[in-house]
């Protein structure tokens, strides 16, 4: 545990001296939502040459070498694993009833479906949430802070970087020994999400003018939703 704290502290460490030299290289006028956009972008291309090079490549031969059933069980598994990071947050955010809702369906998931490979819980209208400490803090009022780029972990705002640190810890994964096998398990994990974007990769690909610029405004409208689970509030418009 104390390895794992130091290497988190440098991480934040590298992260905070980034951030302040990518503030001094932003010219012009800022997104307010974005101050620190030229770090962003220079983060956003090395993560995008390193998915080119490695985990785009990767995820295809996965997709490709698994049968889909086989696919579909390994990414119900590690969606029964964070069920229990959203139940600790449902009840951080007091949400008491879904807390319970979420609390069967691990069980019946790890049960019935074998460790949570087979989904049964949707069958038993016990869909699943959506839930975590960047949201918790948002329920709460915290606000998003400024948007950045994390190299190797992509998109977030200051909170959700606070939150994703609480969360990691919640994570039944980070409790798993040796650490061999919680390294090969946190790979198969990313390769797996990968994998499952890659049609939605291809058609940011296709579409967007900016891929940065569209990611970043889909992240933030994303993350908005979820706060609000869904029912944002009505924004009006005053003449001047």
């Amino acid at each position: 545990m104390r390895k794992n704290n130091k290497k988190l502290g440098l991480i934040i460490v590298i992260a905070v001296i980034l951030i302040s030299s990518g503030c001094a290289s932003v010219p012009g006028p800022k997104d307010p939502n974005d101050p620190l956009e030229s770090f962003n972008r220079a983060m956003y291309s090395f993560n995008d040459g390193l998915d080119r090079a490695i985990l785009k490549p990767v995820s295809r031969g996965y997709n490709y070498i698994l049968p889909a059933p086989v696919n579909k069980g390994v990414t119900n598994f590690f969606g029964n694993i964070n069920d229990v990071v959203v139940i600790f947050n449902d009840l951080l955010q007091f949400k008491f009833s879904q807390a319970a809702h979420d609390t069967a369906r691990v069980f019946f998931n790890t049960t019935i479906g074998l460790l949570g490979v087979l989904d049964v819980s949707s069958g038993m209208d016990l869909p699943k949430h959506n839930e975590d400490f960047g949201q918790t803090l948002g329920y709460w009022g915290v606000g998003k802070g400024a948007y950045v780029v994390w190299p190797f972990f992509g998109p977030s705002t200051i909170r959700d970087t606070g939150g994703d640190i609480v969360d990691y810890f919640v994570d039944p994964i980070n409790r798993v020994h040796p650490h061999e096998d919680r390294y090969w398990l946190m790979a198969l994990e990313t390769v797996d999400k990968r994998a499952d974007l890659l049609s939605a990769s291809k058609i940011l690909e296709e579409a967007a003018l900016d891929p940065y610029l569209f990611l970043r405004d889909a992240y933030l409208q994303r993350r908005n939703s979820l706060i609000h689970d869904g029912n944002l509030p009505k924004v009006h418009y005053t003449e001047e």
